[in-house]
């Protein structure tokens, strides 16, 4: 089946459900109600539009807007917000779970054929450059130079593992495990770690600090570092998979790995200690500022700059009560990412699979 005809396929099967009004508790809907529906179909039919919009131009091959996701995220994100918004006021349109393990209030899985036609064309528009440098074991690649790193940082091998299954997560949540993407939002940040680049310089001059470490305690990675760095020579590093993580481990982590053995007692689950990395990548100062308190989940934030981060990050971004908070603690900010949590069981999956070199 053509791919017009799948996208077509996955309208018509939530047509049932655009079509089927509300039923409301106990009786006809309240205005609130009425309000409540009407915002949400709106959302679902402008959500449908982008879709068949945005397929229809690559299947046409014309060319797309400037950051020709940006509509999609922010159509998405208005879906799923209308719908919390919507289940607030009727608790009884809460459905079934759904298999992108969103909570159910926040998500009606009739749609999850909309949602899977929103990621093959993301996967398209952000498909990597002609010229990008793959690499066959992209996966090992993360764990063996953030278990490197974590040892030249001078940690212990078990919390250098740890360090290498975090990163693996990272890997996850910023590209869902593709390496040398593109990125549909931004005209910055690229890679297989999405970082822009300046940071990408920072990375590189940090390696460089440690590079005679490293190769002490690991000739192999060293002299495959070499050849990367040779084959990666009058290029974007960033679309040479090998570099790029490299670089960016170096540009935002390396140094919280010193942190690795306190933050694995504060976080015993593998999967919050992947979120709190992904907060380097979002909000880092505030992050850092979190560990160095002694009080990492009662720490609270309560800039405006801060909370618009989150939210563009999808934290605290869906329905009214979530988007009207004006502080959180990271308590609260780690339970409020569980958008991430698919793509972090994904990244412990894919960890268990690979064997310690």
């Amino acid at each position: 089946m053509g791919s017009r005809r799948l996208a077509a396929a996955a309208f018509a099967a939530v047509a049932f459900f655009v079509a089927t009004p509300a039923v409301a508790q106990g009786g006809a809907p309240t205005p609130k109600q009425s309000e409540a529906l009407a915002t949400y179909e709106r959302a679902l039919g402008d959500f449908k539009s982008i879709l068949a919009e945005r397929r229809r131009q690559i299947e046409a091959k014309e060319p797309l807007p400037n950051l020709p996701g940006q509509a999609l995220y922010l159509a998405r994100v208005a879906v799923i917000s209308s719908y919390k918004d919507l289940t607030d006021a009727m608790p009884s349109r809460i459905g079934r779970p759904n298999k992108f393990e969103i909570p159910p209030a926040y998500f009606d899985a009739d749609i999850e054929p909309l949602v899977d036609e929103y990621g093959k064309l993301f996967d398209i528009m952000e498909a990597p450059p002609a010229n990008a440098q793959n690499s066959a074991t992209p996966f090992r690649d993360v764990v063996d130079l953030a278990v490197a790193i974590a040892r030249a940082k001078g940690l212990a091998p078990d919390h250098a593992q740890a360090a290498g299954r975090i990163s693996l997560g990272l890997f996850f949540a910023e590209t869902n495990g593709k390496q040398n993407v593109r990125n549909g939002r931004s005209n910055t940040y690229m890679g297989s770690f999405q970082t822009g680049p300046s940071e990408d310089r920072n990375g590189r001059r940090k390696w460089e600090a440690i590079k005679g470490e490293i190769a002490a305690l690991d000739p192999e990675l060293n002299a495959r570092d070499d050849k990367e760095e040779a084959r990666a020579r009058g290029t974007d590093h960033r679309f040479n998979h090998w570099t790029n993580v490299r670089d960016g481990l170096m540009n935002a982590h390396a140094d919280i790995f010193r942190e690795i053995p306190g933050i694995v007692k504060t976080l015993p689950d593998p999967i919050d200690q992947m979120k709190l990395f992904e907060l380097i990548q979002i909000v880092p100062t505030p992050t850092r500022s979190a560990l160095k308190s002694g009080d990492l989940l009662n720490y609270r934030v309560s800039s405006s700059t801060v909370m618009k981060h989150l939210r563009n990050n999808s934290i605290f971004a869906f329905g009214q009560a979530d988007r009207a908070r004006t502080s959180a603690s990271f308590r609260e900010i780690l339970a409020a990412m569980w958008l991430f949590n698919r793509k972090f069981e994904r990244a412990m999956a894919k960890y268990a699979e690979l064997k310690p070199r």
